[in-house]
């Protein structure tokens, strides 16, 4: 198999920002960290895997037009913005918020400490930067995390395409391209998976340019992914 061009974003080598209730996994540049290696893919500006203590809250504003997607991944979450909105989300949601420049928003563990050890939540929290954004809006997202062997689109927006997927040890799939311009990155959330002759484990990230479909197997039960199809600029 001829070998596209690639990158591949580990999960061990991946920035950090911690305190003692709050823990930020980068695999992009964010805040204070910076390495020269893990720029931006595309308009994915940041992708971060956080976990946050029980009753503990984390606040973020946005420097530019920005489609902010929360993505729980262990527990509920709530959720508010400077517009006023406030939502509670659970493991099967995606919320997305059309935030302009200078928005904020947070989100809050609401669960409380169990037997003197916190609750912890755990949640993606991906950025995609957009060329200008003229409504605020929050939109909602229920999908089947139980439904297996198939990719399922749970974000789409002009060229922005965007799959969630679980499945067994040794099923495979091709997902095609929708616009050949657009780049492809995936993201390992559980089990390990086989992208185009690269091995994938759990919170490892692949970058693909210049591809028009990704041949992906699981090599694990209950395996989960996200699929982004995404404009280059």
């Amino acid at each position: 198999m001829t070998q596209t061009e690639a990158k591949i974003y580990l999960s061990e080598q991946r920035g950090k920002t911690e305190f003692s209730w709050f823990r930020s996994l980068h695999t992009f540049n964010f805040g204070n960290y910076f390495d020269e290696n893990k720029a931006s893919f595309g308009i994915i500006k940041s992708f971060n895997d956080n976990t946050l203590a029980a009753r503990k809250s984390n606040k973020r504003r946005v420097e530019n037009p920005t489609e902010v997607l929360i993505l729980p991944l262990v527990g509920g979450i709530e959720f508010k913005n400077s517009m006023g909105f406030h939502d509670f989300l659970e493991v099967g949601q995606i919320q997305i918020f059309s935030a302009q420049a200078g928005m904020e928003y947070e989100v809050i563990n609401p669960y409380e400490s169990e037997q003197n050890a916190s609750r912890l939540i755990n949640y993606l929290e991906i950025w995609i930067e957009k060329e200008q954004i003229n409504t605020s809006e929050v939109e909602q997202i229920t999908f089947d995390i139980e439904q297996r062997n198939e990719l399922l689109p749970i974000f789409t927006q002009e060229d922005i395409f965007i799959y969630f997927g679980k499945f067994g040890g040794r099923e495979d799939s091709i997902y095609q391209l929708r616009n050949s311009q657009n780049g492809i990155f995936a993201f390992v959330i559980e089990g390990a998976f086989e992208f185009q002759n690269r091995l994938l484990h759990p919170r490892d990230g692949l970058a693909l340019w210049q591809v028009a479909e990704l041949d992906f197997e699981a090599l694990s039960n209950d395996a989960m992914l996200l699929v982004f199809e995404i404009p280059q600029s």
